[in-house]
């Protein structure tokens, strides 16, 4: 058995995972779980969010995390042990410049899941559950709220650079990376426009 290439599937498979998990979880918050919140009244929110989101939160952090180091486990074995990060003219190659733009984007989503969403979300639940509403709620709720909207959009490029940084499209070009960017971000604007209409029947 070839064990490099086995733990490099190891850590792909990790990587893929776990980021469905983040993933996942993220559109569920800005997809279903802010529409809905909406419409609740504030008993219902003390009786719901104090047992739904904590649980959905630790899928979501955990699954941040795990997609986070496996993916610098993989930038290391694969562009830095396997040579990917230059080209035969000693200059960074194509591959390389798309990971790393996805690796960017992620890196500043895993922060702020971890910095910013998390620890407010964590005074949010208790305030909720103890029925309390101190006067820094509302500007808590909104810059968790900014976060996470704000990892929803760079989701969508993110997914094109990590999509063609595995040589789904392995050349760099301007054209591309602007299309790439566009449609991300027009994806994601058009999901949370729907959110609020769609799925109100069955």
């Amino acid at each position: 058995m070839d064990v490099p290439k086995f733990l490099e599937l190891i850590l792909r498979w990790a990587h893929v995972f776990a980021g469905i998990i983040w993933i996942g979880h993220l559109y569920f918050f800005n997809f279903v779980n802010v529409p809905f919140q909406g419409t609740i009244d504030k008993e219902t929110k003390k009786k719901v969010n104090p047992f739904l989101l904590p649980r959905a939160l630790w899928w979501f952090r955990w699954g941040a995390m795990i997609t986070f180091l496996s993916g610098l486990g993989l930038f290391w074995k694969v562009y830095l042990s396997d040579g990917l990060l230059r080209d035969a003219d000693g200059g960074m190659s194509d591959r390389a410049m798309w990971i790393l733009f996805g690796m960017l984007l992620g890196t500043v989503m895993w922060f702020n899941v971890w910095f910013i969403i998390w620890p407010a979300q964590q005074k949010l639940i208790a305030w909720t559950r103890d029925g309390l509403a101190p006067p820094e709620q509302p500007a808590l709720a909104r810059k968790a709220l900014l976060a996470s909207r704000t990892n929803t959009y760079l989701s969508g490029p993110m997914l094109f650079g990590m999509l063609a940084g595995a040589a789904h499209y392995p050349s760099m070009q301007f054209g591309a990376f602007g299309i790439a960017v566009a449609l991300g971000v027009f994806a994601i604007f058009s999901a949370i426009g729907h959110s609020k209409k769609v799925g109100q029947s069955i």
